[in-house]
């Protein structure tokens, strides 16, 4: 009796992604004087019974297309959108066309003409990896081709209306690799800075500057010195009117482990938190808190009323 462990093989196979398992590759028991030929005929049969994995997603999305042509009274134009797993394979080139949004680097993102194993051209959006540059992005002209192979050749069922003409869409196919898009994202935003913790000692700060709108979290909200009980009542009412305003919050006022106000920082610059505010017993005072923006490492006072308009206003502009 024996055990073993089933693992799985890519392999590419005329050009069609093939998933393997590997004890389908093990040549059978008894067979160790079988020929070249027969090993490769072998193996090919066993390539031809194994499945074919989905290059992309777009023949699912065209599959849904006369369904949903009903579905918007045969109005064009119209969008389908599909999610799932797949397996690409693209072609290195050269990429010299800056592009930006949301970057904190734009020469770190290139777009540039893109041509598919079929041939169709098309543009790609790309990001410079520590590695090396790999596509996020694509955008291709399909033309109707593969709406009418889709769907039999039936260019009726495929019609739909363009103001008063009635005509057969061209396919638009905009598709992206979501998981390699947020490490783009992510490598881009990552800041890698000396940090002095004593007179001689220094480590490396790590502060991730996304773009404000996608942090995931805007604004920490912590505690300072003071009572505890007020303060937390405090912290509480404005992280109410800050969820009100749908700014994301982290209630780091809640946490019962006492840390410094340096290390606090230090936490909410890895989080990518865009602003601190501490309340402290000022606040009860005189109604101001200390605030703290990520990306100038200013600290200021302000009064605890302003702060929500303030936060929003910032968000909104960014």
């Amino acid at each position: 009796m024996c055990s073993c462990t089933s693992l799985l093989c890519f392999v590419i196979y005329n050009r069609s992604p093939r998933l393997i398992e590997t004890p389908a590759l093990q040549v059978p028991s008894g067979s160790k004087d079988m020929t070249k030929e027969e090993i490769v005929a072998l193996l090919d049969n066993v390539l031809k019974e194994s499945t074919i994995l989905r290059p992309d997603l777009l023949k699912g999305a065209i599959r849904e297309y006369a369904r949903s042509l009903n579905l918007v009274n045969r109005k064009l134009p119209f969008g389908l959108a599909e999610i799932g797993v797949c397996y690409q394979s693209f072609p290195t080139s050269k990429h010299p066309t800056a592009y930006n949004i949301f970057a904190k680097n734009p020469s770190n993102f290139t777009a540039g003409d893109f041509q598919d194993h079929d041939g169709t051209k098309g543009a790609a959006l790309y990001f410079s990896f520590p590695w090396g540059t790999e596509p996020i992005e694509k955008l291709l002209n399909l033309g109707d081709k593969q709406l009418v192979l889709e769907h039999h050749g039936n260019k009726t069922n495929l019609k739909g209306r363009d103001g008063r003409k009635t005509v057969i869409p061209h396919v638009l196919s905009v598709s992206g690799n979501l998981d390699r898009g947020v490490l783009a994202l992510l490598f881009d935003s990552l800041q890698l800075t000396k940090h002095v913790e004593s007179k001689h000692k220094f480590n490396q700060k790590k502060v991730l500057k996304l773009h404000p709108r996608l942090s995931p979290i805007k604004v920490g909200l912590d505690m300072g010195k003071g009572p505890t009980v007020e303060l937390r009542q405090v912290c509480e009412g404005l992280f109410r009117s800050i969820l009100e305003k749908r700014i994301t919050v982290w209630p780091g006022y809640l946490e019962t482990m006492h840390t410094s106000l340096e290390q606090l920082i230090m936490k909410y610059d890895e989080m990518g938190v865009i602003f601190t505010i501490v309340i402290s017993d000022t606040t009860l005072e005189s109604g101001l808190v200390q605030l703290r923006n990520r990306d100038t490492a200013v600290k200021e006072l302000a009064h605890i009323s302003e702060v929500r308009d303030f936060l929003t206003k910032y968000i909104q502009e960014s």
